[in-house]
């Protein structure tokens, strides 16, 4: 049995979450008991992930993707009223990390990414950024643009969209996971052969082929489901709980 609020502090100090500028509130979104005996992760806070929670007996659900996004409306109503109310009435606490569970450079996301493709001499896509949310990796040989996605869906999952440029063969790489498919001009100005994201754009169709940086849509929900577990399990060692990962099959 550990201590919600204690549990909520190493996590903000672990992924250093004050020092970003993020979409959504990161840490604790809504607050149920206080002793925690178990956490159950998902990417997304959608009310299957809740009902799994619930079914798991845990007090927290530990997400990637929380609520209270800017520019959503304010009423607790509809599908998010019916989210919130399932948590309330179960005493389960919401716990978010967004950017910070993207940038983290052993618990992230991108990260994640880096060791599942075997990317080496992993840097900043973005050297300005004092917590790089993109990174480049290297490949340690050229492969061939159609073997990358190979690669890609083999590692991954299944479907990936390559939209394709002119070189032949890949081997410096940026990447960024989630719905980050307009950092690829960063990826340009590095001088990257390919850029991966999850999700992809109608215009991105141009950029990837007047850039030359060939582009791979790996899907927002696969690219962002290691972080959250790998959170979930740091914070069940160090507080000696549970642990339990609800796996959606989000196609996009």
């Amino acid at each position: 049995m550990a201590q919600l609020h204690e549990i909520i502090k190493w996590c903000d100090h672990t992924l250093k979450s004050n020092e970003f500028k993020d979409y959504a509130p990161n840490g604790l979104q809504i607050e149920g008991i206080n002793e925690v005996n178990s956490i159950t992760c998902a990417v997304t806070a959608s009310l299957d992930a809740i009902e799994a929670c619930i079914k798991n007996g845990s007090k927290v659900l530990l997400v990637h993707h929380g609520y209270f996004w800017k520019g959503e409306a304010y009423p607790i109503t509809g599908m998010r009223g019916n989210r919130i109310k399932k948590l309330i009435q179960h005493e389960i606490s919401l716990v978010a990390y967004h950017l910070p569970l993207d940038s983290h450079p052993t618990l992230g996301n991108n990260a994640a990414i880096a060791e599942i493709l075997g990317l080496q001499d992993v840097s900043a896509l973005d050297p300005n950024q004092k917590h790089a949310i993109g990174n480049i990796g290297i490949l340690p040989e050229p492969v061939t643009a159609h073997n990358f996605q190979q690669k890609l869906a083999q590692s991954l999952q299944p479907q990936i969209l390559h939209l394709a440029a002119n070189k032949t063969h890949v081997q410096k790489i940026g990447f960024c996971t989630g719905a980050a498919q307009d950092f690829i001009s960063h990826a340009a100005e590095q001088g990257c052969d390919a850029y991966l994201s999850g999700e992809v754009s109608e215009r991105t169709f141009y950029e990837a082929k007047e850039l030359d940086v060939h582009y791979y849509a790996c899907g927002h929900h696969a690219t962002e489901r290691y972080g959250v577990q790998r959170l979930a399990q740091a914070v069940c060692e160090q507080f000696d709980l549970e642990y339990h990962y609800f796996e959606q099959n989000n196609p996009v």
